[in-house]
């Protein structure tokens, strides 16, 4: 059998120049509905990228910015006893290395003149890395120095003057360095650093708050183990905190999604219009086609191909757009960028090219209906 010659490769081929100039001439003859159509795409590719990068990177925001309101897991001794000396290691070799474990011990000592008040030990650099939402007016820098809550000043009285505490007759000359305000417990309290507290009470921490990073099954795991770690002990998940966290995890993914749903629909009935609308406006053109012996599957690939180019270019300029929307919704909600993410624009594309193909197939109906006879005499 002899090879095909130059001539017949060339009569064989297709014609793909011409198909190529023949689209592009279509898009800038009807460029008012093609520029509709591919701002529908674009908006609807842009939509999508945000939503998705949003998506895993939301999940890891939202968690850290929960764990700016406190602790999601508490440790405490059995009936009140204070924490074996090693429950403070134990818990850190279970929990991960970001996580964050505070200790927190408990007396009730007696002001001068026989007032009762709670007064605390605590580490503060830690609790202000935990409880980064407490108002503070003045954090406590040095060892005699004390945290004053709002409703615990009325028992000290002046907050601007240091004053005498006593614990079974061991007294403890306080300055106060600030006062906080939370609108809970804390408001009752009198903080000390760990180290002068023990010093002054030889009381242990009793509690133990402890921030865990990860989904609430994971919290849920750690508190398990924690439990494995300190049976002396009683471990309580903050379920307040982990449910709430659930909760507005859950409804900020359907949100997103919801969005990206609705957003891809509208392009699509966009899309749809648009490519019915060019149906209409171009039969004749499709009568002379066929006409001349152009195929239905010649005139429906050259269809169709218009429409994938329209998702296509829509694709890539929406995820463009949509990597920059991302980008500021994460540093306007988080202080923090959105890592752009592009092992998504395989999924942009082909999902673009997808919902206009789909929005192709009534016009690609409608071009079957096409008569050449009766369209050229203008009936």
């Amino acid at each position: 059998m002899t090879p095909p010659t130059v001539a017949e490769k060339r009569r064989n081929a297709p014609h793909t120049s011409m198909f190529l100039r023949m689209l592009m001439r279509a898009a800038v003859l009807r460029r008012g509905r093609a520029v509709s159509a591919l701002l529908a795409m674009i908006i609807a590719a842009a939509v999508t990228t945000t939503m998705l990068n949003l998506y895993v990177d939301v999940q890891a925001k939202l968690r850290k910015e929960f764990r700016n309101y406190g602790a999601n897991v508490v440790v405490v001794g059995k009936d009140g006893a204070s924490l074996p000396v090693d429950a403070l290691g134990k818990v850190r070799s279970v929990i991960g290395p970001r996580d964050l474990v505070v200790p927190f011990a408990y007396i009730v000592a007696r002001s001068n003149d026989g007032r009762s008040v709670v007064v605390a030990g605590t580490n503060f650099d830690e609790v202000r890395k935990l409880d980064s939402w407490w108002s503070v007016t003045a954090w406590p820098q040095r060892a005699d120095d004390a945290l004053i809550g709002v409703r615990a000043a009325n028992v000290v009285g002046d907050t601007t003057k240091p004053f005498d505490l006593s614990f079974h007759d061991r007294k403890l000359t306080i300055t106060p360095a600030g006062t906080v305000r939370t609108g809970a417990d804390e408001d009752s309290r009198i903080y000390l650093p760990l180290a002068t507290f023990e010093q002054w009470t030889n009381v242990a921490p009793s509690t133990l708050e402890i921030a865990v990073s990860g989904s609430p099954e994971e919290v849920s795991a750690v508190a398990t183990r924690l439990a494995n770690a300190l049976p002396e002990a009683e471990v309580k998940p903050v379920r307040q905190v982990m449910e709430g966290e659930a909760r507005v995890l859950g409804k900020t993914k359907s949100t997103l999604l919801y969005a990206a749903v609705l957003i891809i629909l509208t392009a699509g009935l966009c899309v749809l219009s648009t490519l019915t609308g060019w149906v209409f406006d171009r039969r004749r053109d499709f009568a002379i086609m066929k006409a001349l012996g152009a195929s239905e599957r010649l005139i429906n690939g050259f269809f169709a191909a218009e429409a994938a180019a329209l998702g296509a270019v829509g694709a890539l300029l929406g995820f463009v757009i949509g990597i920059g929307a991302a980008a500021w919704i994460g540093r306007v909600n988080f202080n923090a960028p959105v890592v752009p993410r592009f092992s998504v624009l395989p999924f942009i594309l082909a999902g673009s090219i997808a919902v206009a193909l789909l929005s192709a197939v009534l016009p690609i109906s409608l071009l079957r209906r096409v008569q050449p006879a009766m369209i050229l005499r203008g009936e």
